[in-house]
């Protein structure tokens, strides 16, 4: 069996504040990192107790080269996709041929009221809907799983992105590793005590794949995108296919879900270009 697993740093135990994920930080970031690694190579080491052996793991944080390569699993089983900028982004690297995919370390959406709550770029996006449904990044990306036939069995991270993932695919396994207090504080399980849950939880999940179906939106798409600024809408509107339905609203739509997933990605990028002064 081949897992794919997607892995992000918000949502790891005890993080609360950007200058833990911000690679930049010479103090805090080193520590957070390793704890990230740590909750990757536990989820993997679960999903191969339960029968997996091929892993693909991509770092789907800030610049995606956060993992520490010497405290992953040393074999040829094992690749990891790492650095920026991905095409595909935090789905990089999914295709048919996967059994099942796990997301690690994700975190509530923009406007959600939990720490850290972002979607891609917190600078550049406030809300993102695809056919209605507001979109965690957890969501966008299992549906870019569940358009290859691919179910999500796993997420990890806060308790509110793991309820809204449970919510829409009853079959995955949830581990909440920390509640918000507020945008910058947690009540965390310790960094061990996650990393004991997820190796049991995501043996778990590959014990329920018979049960599970890949989660997917309706054709045919159409994804809604709010801007922080209204510069960020000016230059996404600049992109074929993007329609301007408001101040900071643009809008676009594909028959195809990997077409409309990266539509946005693009318009992300672009969007995020209107930040710079």
């Amino acid at each position: 069996m081949r897992l794919y697993l997607s892995c992000d740093m918000e949502g790891t135990a005890g993080v609360c504040s950007w200058q833990q994920c911000d690679p930049s930080d010479p103090h805090e970031y080193p520590i957070y990192r390793r704890y990230m690694t740590q909750e990757v190579r536990a989820a993997i080491e679960g999903a191969r107790a339960a029968g997996i052996r091929d892993v693909l793991v991509n770092d789907s944080h800030w610049d995606m080269r956060n993992l520490l390569w010497d405290e992953l699993p040393a074999d040829d089983d094992l690749r990891v996709t790492s650095g920026t900028r991905k095409p595909w982004s935090m789905g990089q690297g999914l295709e048919a041929g996967f059994d099942v995919a796990f997301l690690t370390g994700y975190h509530a959406k923009a406007g959600d009221a939990a720490t850290l709550s972002h979607t891609f770029s917190p600078e550049t996006l406030y809300n993102v809907t695809v056919n209605g449904t507001p979109c965690s990044e957890a969501l966008l990306v299992a549906a870019l799983a569940g358009s290859y036939g691919i179910p999500v069995m796993l997420v990890t991270g806060d308790r509110t992105t793991v309820d809204e993932t449970t919510r829409a695919m009853p079959w995955c396994v949830g581990v909440a590793v920390k509640d918000a207090i507020g945008y910058s504080a947690v009540n965390s399980l310790t960094p061990r005590a996650a990393q004991e849950a997820i190796r049991a939880a995501a043996a778990e999940a590959i014990g329920r794949v018979g049960n599970a179906r890949p989660f997917a939106f309706e054709s045919p798409f159409e994804m809604v995108v709010e801007t922080v600024n209204v510069e960020n809408a000016d230059f996404i509107e600049l992109m074929p296919g993007f329609e301007r339905t408001g101040a900071r609203a643009v809008r676009f739509t594909s028959p195809t879900y990997p077409g409309l997933l990266r539509a946005f990605i693009a318009a992300t990028r672009m969007g995020a270009a209107a930040n710079a002064r």
